[in-house]
């Protein structure tokens, strides 16, 4: 298993479902209803995780895997 492998599955587990940490639109509407997390508006939703990623510790996860 290799390290994107390995850290979706860390998301899926953390989330309780299914996410593909690719898709803009799963990763945004799974952080508002798991974890009541609204993004902040910028040019593209990895600025927008990058300025919430203090938030929640899912983000830091999914700005790791959106970067390999």
């Amino acid at each position: 298993m290799d390290n994107k492998d390995f850290l979706r599955q860390r998301i899926n587990v953390y989330a309780k479902m299914e996410v593909d940490p690719s898709v803009d639109e799963e990763v945004v509407s799974m952080l508002k209803r798991k974890f009541n997390v609204y993004l902040p508006q910028r040019r593209s939703l990895d600025e927008s995780l990058s300025a919430a990623k203090s938030d929640h510790e899912i983000i830091e996860l999914i700005l790791e895997y959106r970067k390999l």
